[in-house]
């Protein structure tokens, strides 16, 4: 098995927003030992603004409770930072979910990648790293966690209304981060069954013929009820 801290093929420029010192400092360690430059590590939003606009990295990695009201501080300046500058891939690190603002983020323009992980189910550094890595890479990545209580039932009418039980579990694995031999793994079937299951996903979904059909066909998933 790799070493999961190996240094990446391409080192990011990593802003960390935290205001727990020791998480902060954590996080620092981890993407630093896996080859990555964090340019600034900084306790609150307001900070994570500033240093945005200053530095402009590939990717904000920020809490969503932050100083100084402690409840959606982080993830309204990440819809700032999508909204001024959306190549800025995001990753959200919380202990909550929270639905605020997600409905924007996912609902931008296509720009760098999205990703939402609770900090109590990251089990392994290396998963934690494979999901930075891919959201630098323009993918998204949520916890499957936050895939349910987001999506929830919202479902029964919209876009996905036309989708198999059987492809919107597909769907919600793909919203996952998973790659087709995971998600075989996982549903118990051939790889081929996956991809002919994604094949009629993206049939069956307006996806946007500009963006790669994974990402728009996860997206149209995350944000598809009325009002998402």
């Amino acid at each position: 098995m790799p070493d999961p801290l190996t240094p990446p093929p391409k080192a990011l420029r990593i802003i960390v927003a935290e205001d727990a010192a020791l998480l902060r400092e954590g996080l620092v360690r981890i993407l630093e030992r896996a080859g990555h430059e964090v340019v600034a590590a900084v306790p609150d939003a307001q900070a994570l603004l500033t240093y945005t606009g200053n530095c402009r990295p590939d990717l904000v990695v920020t809490d969503i409770r932050m100083p100084p009201t402690h409840t959606d501080e982080g993830l309204r300046a990440a819809a700032t930072i999508r909204a001024t500058h959306p190549g800025i891939a995001i990753m959200l690190l919380s202990a909550y979910v929270a639905d605020a603002y997600v409905g924007e983020l996912l609902g931008s323009a296509p720009g760098g990648g999205i990703g939402y992980l609770l900090k109590d189910r990251v089990g392994h550094v290396r998963d934690f790293l494979d999901s930075v890595d891919r959201v630098a890479a323009g993918g998204t990545v949520v916890d499957g966690e936050v895939v349910r209580q987001l999506v929830g039932l919202r479902h029964a009418d919209g876009p996905l209304a036309g989708l198999t039980e059987r492809e919107r579990e597909v769907l919600a694995l793909m919203a996952e981060g998973h790659t087709n031999h995971a998600i075989a793994g996982k549903m118990f079937v051939s790889e081929a069954a996956v991809r002919k299951h994604i094949g009629n996903i993206f049939a069956k979904l307006p996806l946007d013929p500009h963006s790669d059909r994974r990402v728009s066909a996860v997206l149209t998933y995350l944000r598809g009820s009325p009002g998402a």
